[in-house]
């Protein structure tokens, strides 16, 4: 399926979106923001077959930030530079936050700006050997955004994340792995493979409660140890009572394979 900017193939039970303005080098536009938000509405009109979301780039970037050239998008001193993020991406990253299975992200070249918001955003990102991070922000006089500063902090820690956005210097993909901010790192060629190998597995898992997990991560930094007491025992209520629960404990009494529904 093509929408502005994006494409989203559908294999199985995964859905494959994909940031599709190569001459730009994916750069999002508030054109392929729109695609993106008529994208989501078409895995979330799927979500019963859909159980795992894969974030790529095409061509040999991920994403590099706003497309500063877009004939929709903000010009220095003629409007708010903020207005953007509140009517386009904001949106789309809660909606890809509330989402409702595990989201991959597979970044596969350049993520500057609000494309390495975008790859944080996978609950497994996995990089191409090639590949790198940038907060491009302070090299045209902007602050980060996108929810960088509060992803970055918690990902890698205050020292690292300031030193990021105050210098606008790269970021290898192995160097990210290092530091704990990726999860897995792939030659250029078996990336895409790889991804799709991860998707899979997830997706054929217990998705009932692997939606609950990714919300107990992302709820985790702002509660108490008390208000996360209470958000895992709500959590597994909801896991016990799933289909899966069943499956998964009968298969291990009979010492087979589970064979989850996400139900």
């Amino acid at each position: 399926m093509q929408f502005k900017h994006v494409t989203l193939d559908i294999d199985g039970p995964v859905a494959i979106l994909k940031l599709d303005h190569q001459e730009v080098m994916n750069a999002v536009s508030m054109d392929m923001l729109g695609g993106l938000a008529e994208a989501l509405d078409t895995i979330d009109e799927k979500r019963a077959e859909i159980r795992c979301v894969v974030l790529t780039g095409a061509g040999r970037a991920f994403c590099t930030g706003a497309n500063l050239q877009g004939r929709n998008n903000p010009k220095p001193g003629k409007s708010n530079a903020g207005t953007s993020l509140e009517v386009g991406f904001h949106p789309f990253l809660r909606r890809l936050r509330n989402l409702h299975c595990p989201v991959v992200t597979s970044v596969n070249g350049p993520a500057a700006g609000a494309g390495m918001s975008f790859a944080l955003m996978g609950d497994m990102i996995l990089c191409a050997r090639s590949s790198y991070f940038l907060q491009a922000f302070r090299r045209i006089g902007l602050v980060p955004d996108c929810g960088s500063t509060w992803l970055l902090p918690r990902l890698i820690g205050k020292a690292r994340s300031v030193e990021l956005s105050l210098m606008g210097e790269k970021l290898p993909a192995e160097k990210a792995l290092e530091w704990g901010l990726v999860n897995r790192v792939y030659d250029d060629a078996v990336l895409m493979d790889e991804t799709m190998k991860l998707a899979h597995e997830l997706a054929n898992g217990p998705t009932v409660a692997l939606s609950l997990i990714r919300k107990l991560y992302w709820e985790s930094p702002e509660n108490s140890f008390e208000d996360q007491l209470n958000l895992e025992f709500e959590s597994q209520r909801l896991a016990g009572s799933a289909d899966d629960f069943k499956e998964g404990v009968t298969a291990f009494l009979e010492k087979r394979p589970a064979k989850f529904k996400g139900r």
